[in-house]
């Protein structure tokens, strides 16, 4: 069960939140190079959304089979792992060798991600003190979101103003992630665990008796209690990831080939910008309230979708970018409005489970619909694809927004 509180707290959530940034910077840093590698390797757009999609799938895979995994062994160990998966996927880049490789260090990315959505989350969570809670909700969202966005925004500095664009990336990530190894130490556990049991009957730092554990993680489930709250939070987060998708594996193409704006440095920043546009919707989150933030999240989303629409009509980087903040900030707002229902209505026993289960569907989102994509452009090119895109997603987010408007999700 999680515990509150325990340990040094001078190594609290906010330690808690930069570790899951360093380990969410590390599956978006590629987004930036995927034109090298296309060069050099010879593929198609289509595989570009292929191997990203790569990512999404090990995430998934994860998330279904170990997704509460952390409720029964703890979440350092978990966040542990989810460093050293990190840092395998660096090597697979730093030693790419084709195709293949990239598969298998996206997979392994995927991996990682998927340890740390629910894990992390549920970490910064618990270690926040009383009448920190809504602090510590938006240093979990913002380090997700935040940590996304610097992702490609240090590989596209790095590969365009060093002479070594494929491997200094991914040199920095791994001192980064030894860092965040350090760190994840002296963070305190805040899950009771068998092992952490005395022969007294007791746990260290003088925390309550342990009546039960399980040995293996159970099945992913949403508690019955969640699942009202669940449905409408859940396809919001599809429809915001979805956009994330989107500029995290075709922006850089579209900002390339169709604006002829070659410059890496430039797509990881208008990459960085749509994270931006989260993390600022995520810090108005707490001021709106969940039944306000959650509609009126989607409703931005919307527009900002029109706008990015508008800027493959008209090919307008401007543009683009206007659409990007402002569709960033609709997912924010969606987004952690949405996690922060689910998370207040979860049982603390299944916490980590539920957002888990969240995060798989938030990341159905952010492939599926990008791999859509990729095979549209075969037969409507970049620009086609990408309306087609936006237009199925303006469809989904409004009628969230519709929905949750009459039904809003109860505030705790």
């Amino acid at each position: 069960m999680p515990l509150r509180h325990g340990g040094n707290q001078r190594f609290g959530y906010p330690v808690a939140a930069v570790v899951f940034a360093i380990g969410m910077a590390g599956t978006t840093l590629p987004t930036p190079l995927y034109g090298l590698y296309r060069e050099r390797l010879g593929f198609s757009e289509l595989m570009v959304t292929v191997v990203f999609a790569a990512y999404a799938v090990g995430v998934i895979t994860v998330l279904l089979l170990a997704g509460n995994l952390s409720d029964v062994v703890g979440r350092r160990p978990v966040l542990l792992c989810a460093l050293g998966l990190s840092a395998a996927s660096a090597l697979c880049f730093l030693f790419e060798g084709g195709v293949p490789m990239l598969l298998v260090g996206r997979v392994l990315s995927g991996f990682a991600a998927g340890l740390f959505s629910g894990t992390a989350t549920a970490t910064v969570l618990e270690l926040a003190k009383p009448g920190q809670e809504a602090r510590a909700g938006f240093a979990a969202t913002a380090a997700n979101m935040g940590g996304l966005g610097c992702g490609p925004l240090l590989a596209g500095l790095l590969a365009q103003y060093t002479p070594w664009p494929l491997s200094l990336p991914f040199l920095v990530h791994l001192a980064l992630l030894a860092v965040a190894g350090v760190l994840t130490w002296l963070v305190p556990e805040t899950v009771r665990t068998a092992r952490t049991t005395r022969t007294d009957g007791t746990t260290g730092q003088g925390q309550r008796p342990l009546r039960s554990a399980r040995r293996h993680p159970a099945a992913l489930r949403v508690p019955p209690e969640v699942r009202g709250v669940f449905a409408p939070s859940a396809i919001a987060a599809f429809a915001g990831f979805a956009l994330l998708g989107l500029f995290t594996a075709v922006a850089p193409s579209f900002v390339g080939q169709t604006l002829g704006v070659r410059n890496l440095a430039v797509s990881g920043a208008v990459v960085f910008t749509v994270f931006l546009g989260s993390t600022a919707g995520q810090s108005l989150t707490g001021r709106l309230g969940i039944t306000r933030a959650l509609p009126g999240g989607c409703l931005v989303l919307v527009a900002g979708l029109l706008l990015v629409g508008a800027s493959l009509v008209v090919e307008s980087l401007p543009l683009l970018v206007i659409g990007a903040v402002l569709g960033g900030t609709g997912q924010g707002l969606a987004f952690r409005a949405a996690l922060t229902a689910v998370s207040a209505a979860a049982p603390p026993e299944h916490r980590g489970g539920t957002i888990s289960a969240f995060f798989v569907i938030a990341y159905l989102g952010i492939s599926l619909p990008v791999v859509g994509v990729g095979a549209l452009t075969l037969w409507l090119g970049l620009r086609g694809a990408g309306l087609t895109f936006a237009g199925c997603v303006i469809v989904l987010a409004a009628c969230v927004g519709r929905y949750v408007l009459r039904r809003p999700p109860t505030e705790r």
